[in-house]
């Protein structure tokens, strides 16, 4: 009867194993020991995911790492939140309004608009870039992946994608495996938006049987959790932390991760 449990729980770990395990191998060198700018170099009036926010961070030497999502009318541009409210005050999704009807918000309380991918590629020239492939439009909106990529691929500057979505970055898996590709999650339990099994695979890493990612960004205040420590200390993958605050923060997170995306950096600005 013991003997049975134990096989039992053998197999159960073992299975674990294998939805945790990220993809094998590959060079990731290039992006370690790398700080990037999340959303952009934003504060004291410059908004996050803006083109003076780009422009900054491009200027004072930090990688960026931004979000793209599509409008109505399929234009690729750049902004965090699926929702309008906390950026622009107006309640509505970005993905019904077209982009000149976006054009008519203001981001926070500046002057500068939501921009087009092609125009922050643009500013930033050849700045390192992680960029997230929002799920906004649809965690298996394939046609995001199919014209983010179409842009990258002009792109003068080293860059890997992300998703929280790991439909998205399968995608990557199988179109373009030669693009880097990460994983995004954090400790997503007691979120009420979330369905229990959601949760439970998302942040214990479950997903990357799907995704098998070529490196790990997560929350940086998360570690403990179970599939987390596993996934570190079994298969050692690439690491990026998400997002740490102030130079306190960063300190810690290069304890635990290869690269930090950071945020209020009171260092060279």
């Amino acid at each position: 009867m013991i003997g049975h449990l134990i096989r039992i729980i053998l197999l159960l770990f073992l299975i674990v194993l294998f939805m945790i395990k990220p993809n094998r191998k590959r060079d990731t060198s290039y992006f370690r020991t790398k700080m990037y700018a999340h959303r952009g170099l934003h504060g004291n009036g410059v908004p996050e995911n803006s083109l003076e926010a780009f422009r900054l961070a491009r200027e004072n030497g930090y990688g960026v790492e931004l979000d793209v999502q599509m409008t109505k009318d399929k234009k690729l541009v750049v902004f965090h939140d699926g929702n309008l409210k906390r950026m622009c005050g107006v309640d509505g999704f970005l993905r019904d309004y077209t982009f000149e009807e976006l054009q008519e918000f203001n981001l926070a309380d500046s002057k500068e608009k939501i921009p087009l991918f092609t125009d922050v590629l643009n500013t930033l020239g050849n700045t390192d870039l992680i960029c997230e492939i929002k799920g906004d439009n649809g965690n298996k909106c394939y046609e995001l992946c199919e014209r983010t990529v179409a842009e990258l691929d002009k792109y003068e500057g080293k860059f890997c994608v992300e998703s929280f979505s790991p439909f998205l970055v399968q995608w990557f898996r199988k179109h373009r495996p030669e693009i880097i590709r990460g994983q995004l999650s954090c400790d997503f339990r007691g979120d009420e938006k979330m369905p229990l099994a959601a949760q439970i695979t998302m942040t214990h890493l479950l997903v990357n049987c799907i995704s098998r990612p070529d490196f790990v960004a997560y929350k940086h205040e998360d570690i403990n959790t179970l599939g987390f420590k596993l996934c570190k200390g079994i298969f050692k993958p690439f690491l990026v932390a998400w997002t740490a605050k102030g130079e306190e923060e960063q300190k810690k997170a290069w304890g635990s991760f290869d690269s930090v995306i950071f945020e209020q950096f009171s260092g060279k600005e």
